[in-house]
């Protein structure tokens, strides 16, 4: 089933033809329709892990507010600078 909420087949059962695996992930050929084939990543299907599942780490999270941080307090202080 896919399931990303922006694909036009979102909510559409499709039958898989095969598997391709790729640096990038897995990857899934499907049939529509009986006659035309769509490629889906496996996140976008019943067959991955839901969004929500996935746990977040405190020191992902603590790592980008450091870039933020970083990131906002250089453009503010390149404005001061060019005044």
């Amino acid at each position: 089933m896919v399931t990303h909420p922006f694909h036009p087949l979102c909510g559409g059962e499709l039958s898989v033809l095969f598997e391709r695996r790729t640096r990038r992930g897995l990857w899934f050929v499907c049939e529509v329709e009986g006659r035309a084939r769509v490629t889906l990543r496996q996140d976008w299907t019943d067959r991955g892990v839901p969004q929500g599942d996935r746990p977040v780490a405190t020191d992902g999270l603590t790592a980008l507010r450091a870039v933020i941080d970083a990131v906002l307090g250089r453009c503010s202080d390149s404005t001061q600078v060019g005044e």
